[in-house]
């Protein structure tokens, strides 16, 4: 398998250093750089996150938003030689989730997508399964959710990796 085509799963805690590791990952690619960004800005602070994001990225990155339709957008961008970074799948799942939209189809055709594209993927998600159980079942449902898709996410990636305290883990090696 070609560098080029590798797909890693990166994740990790709130403010673990998932994004920073998976940008680092970019640094030295020469191809196109894609990021699809997820997150919408609803507040302030959640608009003060995206534009700290922002500014970390150098006028390389080409950014496409996907707020509810993410595997079209993944398949147009992770072409032969490219580096498409997903963040984060758990901001995308909130959206999906708020919009009723139906979640096992969306999560299906994602993994459908990765599986199907022949550039260097990285995807950013949180790891909320790893605290107390919420009280609500919105809270419990988004956690299983999140749960779920980590798991079918990284059944297809090459690479998982999971980030504490901004040391990256190999959880999956490319082999």
């Amino acid at each position: 398998m070609s560098d080029k085509a590798i797909k890693t799963l990166i994740l990790g805690g709130a403010r673990s250093g998932k994004s920073r590791h998976a940008e680092l990952l970019a640094e030295s690619w020469e191809g196109p750089l894609t990021f699809i960004a997820t997150a919408q800005a609803h507040d302030e602070e959640m608009a003060e996150r995206i534009r700290r994001h922002q500014e970390r990225r150098s006028d390389r990155w080409e950014t496409v938003g996907a707020m509810l339709d993410l595997a079209q957008p993944l398949r147009d961008a992770a072409t032969e030689g490219a580096f498409v970074l997903v963040d984060c799948l758990t901001l995308w799942l909130t959206n999906v989730l708020l919009a009723e939209r139906n979640v096992e189809t969306a999560i299906s055709e994602l993994v459908a997508a990765i599986g199907d594209v022949p550039g260097r993927v990285v995807l950013v998600s949180n790891e909320v399964g790893l605290g107390i159980v919420p009280e609500n079942d919105l809270a419990r449902r988004f956690r299983d959710v999140a749960g779920e898709t980590n798991r079918r996410v990284g059944a297809v990636c090459d690479e998982v990796v999971f980030i504490a305290a901004g040391l990256p883990m190999t959880l999956k090696s490319p082999g």
